[in-house]
């Protein structure tokens, strides 16, 4: 079964000053305010694409693990993933450092690595996002 999630962005007024509002169509989850300046400067509240696609990618991430883990036999506590998406204006996005911290009982740290890492090569939004180096840092918790 396939499924489609929307979203929408309202942009007015030139680059630099000017800002947008994203919405999330499918979920309605709510409105955020969008700006130049919060993907190169400070946030002050705004998000920017590489924030939106660091979302998407922990959550991708976690819920991959977590599949895989299963098919393993182990069920984790917990999956705590962060996501640290580089911009370069000129360049563009140049790295995605995922880390994650996770408590699963009963798995040996080398198994546990080995998952991690087959999660981050196979997730979906990894798969997507191929044209940029990706590394992932993984602790036992």
């Amino acid at each position: 079964m396939s499924a489609t999630r929307n979203a929408r962005t309202r942009w007015t007024g030139d680059l630099q000053e000017g800002n947008g509002v994203t919405s999330f169509v499918s979920s309605g989850l709510p409105d955020t305010p969008v700006t130049w300046a919060a993907r190169t400067n400070n946030p002050e509240g705004k998000t920017s694409p590489e924030e939106l696609i660091a979302a998407a990618h922990t959550s991708c991430f976690s819920m991959a693990f977590s599949g895989a883990l299963g098919r393993a036999g182990y069920t984790a506590e917990e999956i705590v993933t962060e996501a640290a998406v580089t911009f370069k204006p000129g360049t563009g996005i140049t790295d995605i450092a995922l880390t994650v911290n996770a408590v699963i009982p009963g798995i040996e740290d080398d198994e546990f690595q080995t998952i991690a890492q087959g999660a981050k090569e196979n997730c979906p939004v990894s798969q997507a996002l191929k044209a940029v180096p990706i590394s992932i840092e993984a602790t036992l918790g």
